[in-house]
């Protein structure tokens, strides 16, 4: 046996370059999803000469052979009956594909790959304000705006922003706010006017101090008692040993659980159909300090001691 017989698709692929391993995970992709691939989808997605294309479906049979059959009648590429994918397809991504199309910025209409419906987003930030705090993130610098906000109206504030938050219902940027001295979540779309400031944040401003960006919360999800047939809900969520496991920011917990509709009541009293998991163990939002948005949440009551 030679070495190159010893060289599995995995280090095959690994050993070409960027460019190649692309084409070669959209050769899988079409495949997986859609049960066959021609070279005009290549040549449409990446710009590549006919040729190239002939060239990349070539490698992706020689790498993978059981992949991939051609349909010489149809002059189309068809999925092997023993199939197994090269590539890793994470599901957001393969989700968000099949939904949006692929975009590259150069055109602002992609289109869906299979008919699909998706909720509509209602907030979407603005990109003249998303990208300079973007910009801010990545230079590691404050940021002047100008911010409206539900309790205080309308107000000049600099910033030091090193996260954005995708809530499920909008944007938020984590950030430390100098007005308040404290460690916050800006809404983007309440941002006006942000100016990047050339100077560095000081100690007390880096994340590595935002006490709740860094703790991590340990939450457990069963289906909720009410039902009838948990089973079910263990096969919507792909729950093993009966529960979701998951570990958090404390920063992103409440919107977490707001968005999942998770009961976190301590004795899942909340009944309407939306609850479909309950958190087992409330106590774990114990100093969470947007455990307010979780539903049902209620804080432990301190015990006193009573005299005589």
């Amino acid at each position: 046996m030679d070495e190159e017989q010893l060289v599995t698709p995995p280090q095959r692929v690994e050993s070409l370059s960027h460019a190649q391993r692309e084409r070669l995970a959209y050769i899988d992709f079409r495949l997986y999803f859609f049960g066959e691939i021609g070279r005009p989808d290549l040549i449409e997605r990446f710009g590549v000469a006919p040729a190239g294309a002939t060239r990349d479906l070539a490698l992706y049979r020689e790498i993978a052979p059981q992949n991939i059959t051609f349909d010489g009648s149809n002059k189309i590429y068809r999925i092997g009956q023993a199939f197994s994918p090269l590539f890793d397809h994470a599901s957001q991504r393969v989700l968000s594909a099949l939904a949006l199309g692929f975009g590259d910025g150069l055109n602002g209409a992609t289109q869906p790959l299979l008919p699909c419906e998706s909720p509509t987003a209602l907030s979407n930030p603005r990109m003249d304000v998303l990208a300079p705090v973007c910009r801010a993130i990545h230079a590691k610098r404050p940021v002047a705006i100008r911010y409206h906000s539900m309790s205080s109206g309308e107000s000049e504030r600099v910033i030091v922003p090193f996260a954005l938050v995708d809530t499920g219902l909008r944007w938020h940027v984590r950030t430390f706010d100098r007005k308040s001295g404290e460690f916050r979540d800006f809404v983007v779309t309440r941002i006006e006017a942000p100016t990047l400031l050339d100077e560095e944040p000081q100690a007390n401003e880096r994340p590595d101090n935002d006490i709740q960006w860094t703790r991590i919360v340990e939450l457990d999800f069963v289906p909720h008692p009410r039902l009838e047939r948990p089973e079910i809900i263990k096969m919507d969520y792909g729950m093993t040993d009966g529960s979701i496991r998951m570990r958090v920011r404390a920063a992103v917990a409440g919107y977490m659980l707001l968005r999942w509709s998770v009961d976190c009541s301590p004795d899942h009293r909340l009944k309407e159909e939306q609850y479909r998991l309950w958190l087992s163990d409330p106590l774990t939002l114990y100093g969470v300090e947007n455990a307010k948005l979780a539903p049902g949440y209620q804080a432990p009551v301190a015990k006193t001691l009573r005299k005589g």
